[in-house]
Order: C-alpha cells, then sequence, then structure tokens
C-alpha cells in the first residue's frame, strides 16, 4: 500500500511540474522523491507521471489519484490538528455522566461556564439514577467520568468534590415544622414520598434508617428527587432531599436532620491522564457542592 509521502510526493511534482522542485519544496533529494514516486507507480501497476523535455505533468492514471490524495492528506492534516487542540484543551470530545438528581443543580452551573471556556469541545451526557451504575459507566468506557455519590465498588480514580447534605421537606404548616430540627425517628409515622428502587438513593435511605432505628411509613415514590420535594410542598406526604437537588423557590418547610444525614460525593476517573477530563475535573472541583442562600436561611430559620 502506498505510503502517505508517497501521495505527498505525487502532489507537490504535479503542483510544481517539476521534480527538482517538487524535491526542494518537500525538503528532500531528487532520488529519494522519485524512489517514492517508483513506489507508488510499481503498486499501482501503472505510470502516475510523465516525463517531458521541460518537467513533468501527470498521466491520465496520475490524474485519477492525485485528487484522493490531496483527499487523503488534508484528512490527516484535520486528524492532527484535532489531536493538537485535544492535547491543549481546546477540542476534541468529552463523555460525562451524572446522577439525575445532580444534573441541574450540580453539573449545569459548570457546563455554563465550561462551554463558554471551550466552544470546540463536543460534551455528551448520560445520566444515572445510582452510584454503581456511574462506575459501570465510568469502567466500560462509556464515560470519562462520572460524578455522583461514591459507589459501593470503585477502585480507579476519584476526586472527592465534597459533601451533599439530606434534608427534610415539608407540607407548608406542617405540624413537625415547628421544630429546628429533626430526626428519622420523627418520621416514622408520617407518611413519606420514597424513592423508587431503580433510584440507588432509596436502598441509601433505608440504610440510614435502619442505622437509626427508624422504619419509614411510604406513602408514593418517585424516580426524582426534585419531584419529590414538589410533592411534598403539595401536601402528600414529607421527602427526604439532597440539598443538590431541592428546586428553587420551592413552597415548603426544610429542616435539618439530627444526626446529619449526608452522602460524599466524587468525579469518578476512568482516564486521570486525559486532557479534557483532568480540566473538567478540576472546574466541579472549584465549584464544589454550594447550597442556595435562600436555602440555607430556610434550613436556618
Amino acid at each position: 500500500m502506498p505510503t502517505l509521502r508517497a501521495l505527498e510526493c505525487l502532489i507537490a511534482v504535479v503542483d510544481a511540474g517539476s521534480i527538482t522542485e517538487a524535491a526542494a519544496r518537500l525538503h528532500m533529494s531528487q532520488p529519494a522523491l522519485s524512489h517514492q514516486l517508483a513506489a507508488l507507480e510499481r503498486e499501482i501497476g501503472a505510470p502516475v507521471v510523465e516525463r517531458l523535455p521541460r518537467g513533468v505533468r501527470p498521466t491520465a492514471v496520475g490524474d485519477s489519484v492525485i485528487g484522493e490524495a490531496r483527499t487523503a492528506l488534508a484528512a490527516v492534516d484535520r486528524a492532527m490538528d484535532g489531536g493538537r487542540a485535544t492535547a491543549r484543551g481546546e477540542g476534541g470530545s468529552l463523555r460525562l455522566a451524572c446522577a439525575e438528581s445532580m444534573t441541574a443543580g450540580l453539573l449545569a452551573p459548570v457546563l455554563r461556564g465550561w462551554l463558554r471556556r471551550n466552544p470546540l469541545v463536543r460534551l455528551a451526557l448520560t445520566e444515572a439514577t445510582s452510584a454503581d451504575e456511574l462506575a459501570r459507566l465510568v469502567d466500560s468506557g462509556a464515560a470519562a467520568l462520572a460524578i455522583g455519590p461514591r459507589p459501593s465498588r470503585w477502585t480507579g480514580a476519584a476526586e472527592v468534590i465534597g459533601t451533599e447534605e439530606i434534608i427534610a421537606v415539608l407540607p407548608p404548616g406542617h405540624p413537625l415544622a415547628d421544630r429546628p430540627h429533626l430526626t428519622l425517628r420523627h418520621l416514622r409515622d408520617e407518611p413519606l414520598i420514597h424513592y423508587h428502587p431503580d433510584n440507588g438513593l432509596a436502598g441509601w435511605l433505608d440504610a440510614q434508617a435502619t442505622r437509626q432505628g427508624a422504619e419509614f411509613t411510604v406513602a408514593m415514590r418517585t424516580r426524582q428527587a426534585a419531584t419529590a420535594a414538589q410533592l411534598a410542598a403539595a401536601g402528600v406526604g414529607i421527602a427526604l432531599v439532597p440539598t443538590t437537588a431541592l428546586p428553587a423557590g420551592l413552597p415548603a418547610a426544610l429542616r435539618r436532620i439530627r444526626p446529619t444525614v449526608s452522602r460524599e460525593i466524587v468525579c469518578l476517573q476512568g482516564t486521570p491522564g486525559d486532557v479534557l477530563a483532568r480540566a473538567f475535573t478540576a472546574a466541579v472541583l472549584r465549584r464544589g457542592i454550594p447550597v442556595a442562600a435562600a436555602i440555607t436561611a430556610k434550613l436556618d430559620s
């Protein structure tokens, strides 16, 4: 198969109309250039250039090759440019995964600034309902990094973003809202808006309740933490919701749980040396896990 160098030599000869001039442009000797053309002609089985008294011109075979040769070399140039841009963090693609409950509150603000600074980077996002699913996405190569709670099993690289508190969301005027804080035992006889078993938060909260000697009375289940908060505000029951999933301006009472119920949020890294993944991880770590001032005010009221 002809090398890219041989095709480059053919293009240079045709463009220059001279082997001597083409060799000078390519910074190679005439014998070396002629060797490349001869190898190309042997591969094709026919001459690609015709030697004239003054210069050279392509044969019909050469004409048929040169168009595709230009396309091939242009593709190589684009590939190299793309690789260099990715190495500088200025291009390429990045596959992300994120816990569904954190996409809006934690990931979206980071993406807003990231896309403004890196407009040529293509991003793909997969949402997951459990930490172990996030781990599988990174482990399989479907995502370069994933943001969510720490999985039960993960031996790869991970950066701790922060700690996320789980709080109680109560309907306005609920009797328990008069307390400065609640325990999980306070919720034993209260209708709870719980999570679908597919959502990893369901099993995790059940385990927390067992450790504190509590048991939930499930009134309704949902897959989304933000939906649980809205249902609580509507009076369906009490919801336990991560602070990152609380909708803005939620018309509900918010109370902390004592002892604190919280979970570590991490960024799982499939390829820690990847330039884009490393830069994006740094952006996530800089932002951390902020809690809106309005939510903090409600919790401290």
